[in-house]
C-alpha cells in the first residue's frame, strides 16, 4: 500500500510540474477563476440599464413633453428627439432600442376622453432589454398620463395587501448569483480539460510509453492525474471564492465554505474521470476540444444552474440525474445561497460519490484497454 501511495504521489507531482511548464493552461486557469468570474457577475445588468430610446413628438404639447422627459438615466439614456422618418432607419442601424411615437392631437384626445394611442417600436433583437424595457415604458407612460389628467398621481389601492419578502438575496442582486454559478461551471469545465489534456499531452510527447515500462499500474497513473489536476482546480476555486467573490465583488456566502469544498472534491472525482475517458476517445487536442463542446454544454445547461430543472421536460430531468453536475449545482446552491448544512445536502453528496465511483471504474477500464493497445 505504501509503495502504491508513493507511486501515485510521485506521478501526481510529475503532472503538476508538467502543468507548470504549460503557459496556456496556466493562463486558462487564471482567467477562468478571475476575469470570467468577475465578468459573469457584472456583465449582465441586474435590470434595465442605459437603454437607448428615441421619441417622435408629433403632438408638441405639454403632455407629450412630459412623457418625453420621463425617460432618464440610469434605466434609459436621455431620449433622442427625432422625426418619424428617422425612426425606422435609426432602429435598423441599432442607434436605439425603443422608439416612442406620440401622434398629433394626442393631448386633445386624452383630455376629451376620446381613444388615443401611442406607438412603441421595439428592437426585439436585444431580447433582455426589449422584454423588460417595454413593460417599463408602458408603466411610465400610463403614470404620466394619469397624473396629467388627474393633476396628481394617485396610488392604486389594491384589495389585498401583498407582502413580498425576498429570502437569500433581498435586493435581487444579479452579481450574487452570476459569480457563484460561474465558479460551479468553471470547476466542471477545467477539471475535464486539465485531466484530458494531461493524458493527450503525454501521448503526443511520447512519455506515455515511458510510463508503460515503469513498475506502475494503470490505476496508479489514473489516480495520479485525478488527484493532481483535481487539487489544482480545488485550490483555484477556493482562492476565487475568497478573493474574487467575497473580496472584490462583496458577495456574501451564507453557508460553510469548507462543506462546499468537500462537495467540490467529490465532484472533481467524477469529472476528472470523465476527462480521462474523453481523452482515451480523442486522438488529438482538437478532437478533444470538439468532444468537450458536445459534453460540456448539455452538462451546464441542463443541470439546473441556468434554468430550474422543474421547468424542463420530465425525460430530461430523469436523464440528468445521472450527470454529476446536476447534484453539484444542487448542493452548491443550497450551501452557498441558502446556508444549508450536511443534513440537507447529504443526498447530492451521496449521489456524487456513487456517480464518481461508476465513472472512475468505467474510465479505468477504457484507460487500461487504451494502454494495452499501445503496449
Amino acid at each position: 500500500m505504501l509503495r502504491h501511495a508513493a507511486n501515485i504521489f510521485r506521478l501526481g507531482v510529475k503532472e503538476l510540474w508538467s502543468l507548470a511548464r504549460d503557459p496556456m493552461m496556466l493562463v486558462l486557469i487564471g482567467v477562468s477563476f478571475t476575469l470570467m468570474i468577475y465578468t459573469a457577475a457584472t456583465a449582465v445588468p441586474e435590470s434595465l440599464h442605459n437603454a437607448a430610446i428615441a421619441v417622435v413628438d408629433e403632438d408638441v404639447s405639454p403632455l407629450s413633453s412630459r412623457i418625453a422627459s420621463a425617460f432618464y438615466p440610469p434605466h434609459f439614456t436621455r431620449p433622442q428627439m427625432i422625426d418619424s422618418a428617422e425612426a425606422d432607419a435609426g432602429m435598423d442601424a441599432g442607434r436605439f432600442t425603443f422608439a416612442v411615437n406620440i401622434p398629433p392631437n394626442f393631448q386633445r384626445d386624452v383630455l376629451a376622453g376620446r381613444p388615443a394611442q401611442i406607438q412603441l417600436n421595439v428592437d426585439a433583437t436585444r431580447m433582455s432589454q426589449a422584454f423588460t424595457g417595454s413593460n417599463y415604458i408602458q408603466q411610465i407612460i400610463s403614470d404620466e398620463i394619469n397624473e396629467f389628467v388627474q393633476r396628481y398621481r394617485k396610488p392604486t389601492a389594491l384589495p389585498v395587501d401583498l407582502a413580498v419578502r425576498m429570502r437569500f438575496n433581498p435586493n435581487l442582486t444579479q452579481a450574487w448569483f452570476g459569480s457563484l454559478m460561474e465558479i460551479i461551471n468553471n470547476v466542471t469545465m477545467l477539471s475535464i480539460i486539465l485531466t484530458g489534456a494531461a493524458l493527450i499531452r503525454e501521448r503526443e510527447h511520447g512519455t506515455i510509453e515511458h510510463l508503460l515500462v515503469m513498475p506502475v499500474t494503470p490505476t496508479e497513473i489514473m489516480l495520479a492525474k485525478v488527484w493532481s489536476m483535481g487539487l489544482v482546480v480545488l485550490v483555484s476555486a477556493a482562492l476565487s471564492l475568497t478573493f474574487i467573490v467575497r473580496g472584490l465583488l462583496q458577495v456574501p456566502v451564507e453557508g460553510s465554505v469548507a462543506l462546499f469544498l468537500v462537495g467540490v472534491a467529490l465532484h472533481l472525482f467524477a469529472t476528472t474521470a470523465m476527462g480521462i475517458f474523453m481523452a482515451t476517445l480523442a486522438r488529438s487536442m482538437p478532437q478533444f476540444g470538439m468532444l468537450l463542446v458536445l459534453v460540456l454544454l448539455p452538462l451546464q445547461m441542463l443541470s439546473g444552474g441556468t434554468t430550474p430543472r422543474e421547468s424542463m421536460p420530465d425525460f430530461v430531468q430523469n436523464i440528468m440525474l445521472a450527470a454529476p453536475t446536476t447534484h453539484f449545482v444542487e448542493l452548491g446552491q443550497a450551501i452557498l445561497f441558502r446556508g444549508a448544512g450536511f443534513s440537507v445536502v447529504w443526498k447530492p453528496f451521496l449521489a456524487l460519490a456513487l456517480i464518481g465511483s461508476v465513472l472512475f471504474a468505467f474510465s479505468l477500464t477504457r484507460f487500461r484497454k487504451t494502454l494495452s493497445q499501445m503496449a
